[in-house]
């Protein structure tokens, strides 16, 4: 298992970052609050869960262990892949993300998109003996940036995550109510961050 990687990061997208390590690109997925905080040129190191499919290896990264750790232990619940955990943690902080678990907050786990109601009940049974108490974890955005408007690719990374196009153009739009100007390249991570704030009732 690839338990972290560190080098320069050469590229930041929406969903996943390219590290370089010993001269070879690594692509990592990621959670917004993640991504916020990486840079291009600089050095970096992530924390990684390596999933192993027939078909593919896909490498997660996340800012800190107890955020890795809590991505593992959620796909231990039945039904819950990788792409679900993700959601759960660009929902919710692993803190908010293990309270609503221990206080048996359905509507919190229901914010997360491709989580109904059974689901939220699934996770509490299989998980509130076993995840760990919650542990505050820290989350920045960046300093806003202006360039190009690029409020598009917010939309598209929120539809992405499993929220409908309307839904998550009425998030964007919601944020970014009274700002002037574009949304400019480096700014797209701290809008896209803040409109998982509202879609996940300020717990994100």
């Amino acid at each position: 298992m690839i338990a972290s990687v560190s080098g320069t990061v050469r590229a930041v997208r929406l969903d996943a970052a390219v590290v370089e390590v010993g001269g070879v690109g690594m692509l990592v997925q990621a959670t917004p609050a993640t991504l916020a905080g990486l840079r291009v040129g600089a050095s970096a190191t992530l924390h990684t869960s390596l999933v192993v499919r027939e078909d593919s290896l896909t490498l997660f990264g996340f800012a800190d262990d107890d955020e890795r750790e809590v991505f593992e232990v959620v796909q231990t619940v039945s039904g819950v892949g990788p792409r679900l955990a993700l959601a759960m943690l660009a929902v919710h902080t692993p803190d908010g993300l293990c309270r609503a678990v221990v206080d048996e907050d359905l509507k919190a786990l229901e914010r997360v998109p491709g989580i109904g109601r059974k689901g939220a009940q699934r996770i509490v049974l299989e998980l509130k003996d076993r995840i760990g108490a919650p542990v505050p974890v820290a989350a920045g955005m960046p300093a806003p940036a202006a360039a190009g408007d690029r409020r598009d690719q917010v939309v598209e990374a929120l539809v992405g995550l499993g929220w409908s196009a309307k839904v998550a153009d009425d998030a964007v739009t919601g944020v970014l109510d009274g700002v002037e100007g574009p949304v400019g390249a480096d700014e797209v991570a701290g809008v896209l961050r803040a409109a998982l704030r509202t879609l996940g009732g300020g717990r994100a």
